[in-house]
Formats: structure tokens, sequence, C-alpha cells
């Protein structure tokens, strides 16, 4: 989840500098777009008022989250050439719009899930978490991006007036390191490995 650090550092940079300052900041190498294999697994489940048990809720939940690091680290490379500032050409265009679709329905679906069946005892509270959390990152990094694709050179009012700090910090108030540190520590609980939050152990 380096994507999202990074955005939130952009911000904060947006806020606190003076106009015409530079900021030099060295990322990770990027993997090209051209390597990118669009994830053909997410999180599908067609069950309805149905009783789960744990080891298919522990399932699920892996299932999710996996699924999520993988279109996470999939758009990576797409959001990198955004907020350069640099277009995508046709081919990059349509595999992001793949990437953004999935996303959107892993999380859909999950949450439809979780809310539709009976849950293991200790398991809604923390599902609920969980898809909150994800749901909520993925919404906000849509909204940095969107930020961070009309920013320019010239740091001025006009687009500062376009971000909606109530609704970024809304979001803030679900994806931070306390949640994450819950989430975290229900997931060592229950033994469920997952590649999200370096879990996968």
């Amino acid at each position: 989840m380096r994507k999202l650090c990074f955005s939130f550092l952009i911000l904060f940079i947006l806020s606190a500098c003076s106009q015409g300052e530079n900021i030099d900041a060295t990322e990770d190498e990027i993997p090209s777009t051209q390597t990118v294999e669009i994830p053909g697994k997410i999180f599908t489940s067609e069950k309805q008022n149905s009783v789960i048990d744990e080891e298919e809720m522990k399932l699920s939940i892996k299932t999710y989250l996996d699924s999520h690091d993988e279109l996470d680290n999939a758009s990576y490379p797409f959001q990198e050439i955004i907020d350069e500032e640099k277009e995508l050409n046709k081919n990059e265009l349509e595999k992001l719009a793949k990437i953004t679709k999935l996303t959107k329905e892993n999380d859909e679906n999950f949450s439809n899930y979780i809310l539709n069946n009976t849950l293991p005892e200790g398991y809604q509270e923390e599902s609920e978490r969980i898809s909150q959390y994800i749901t909520a990152y993925n919404e906000l990094l849509s909204e940095l991006d969107e930020i961070l694709s009309n920013f320019t050179d010239d740091i001025n009012k006009e687009i500062f007036s376009k971000i909606n700090i109530e609704s970024i910090m809304n979001k803030s108030d679900v994806v931070n390191g306390r949640e994450q540190k819950k989430i975290e520590e229900f997931l060592d609980k229950k033994n469920i490995k997952t590649k999200a939050f370096g879990r996968d152990h």
C-alpha cells in the first residue's frame, strides 16, 4: 500500500509548501505498464442468507485481501504515469479501466457477502472493518489521483478549491495506522495469511 503513503505525502506537501518550491522525492523503480498483467481472480460469492463457517470465512477474507493487493500493485504503474502528468495510451487506458472495474467489484462483492450472510462468532465486526478500510483506501486513492492529475507547477487557490477536504478527512478516519494495526492483529489471531499488509507468512 505504498501508493497511499506517497499520495498523502504529496497532499501534505501541496498544503504546506509556498509557491515555487521544488521537492524531490525518490521512488522505487516502477514496473513498465507493458509487463502489467491484470489479475484474473477477485472475490465473488452467490451466497445470500447463509451461515458461513469459520474455514470458509478465513478463505473469503484471504481471497478478498489477496485480490485487493494484486489489483493495487497492477494499478500502481499507471497511477504513477498519471501523477507525473503524462498521458496513457489506448492500451494503457483499457488496462487501467479493467483494473478499476475489478477493484470496485471486489469491494462490492465482499461487502455484500459479509452484510447478507451470518458470519462466525467474532468475525462480523472485524470483517466490516476490513471491508471499510480497503474500500475507503481505494476511494481515497481515486480522489487523490484526480487531484494530482490536475496539478501543475503553479500552486494556487484554484487547485485547493477543487479538493474535497471533508471527504478526504472522513476516509482518513478509516484509513490510518490505528485501524491497520487492528486488522493486522485480527489476521494474526485468526492465522489468516494474505499478501496484503505484508501478512503472507
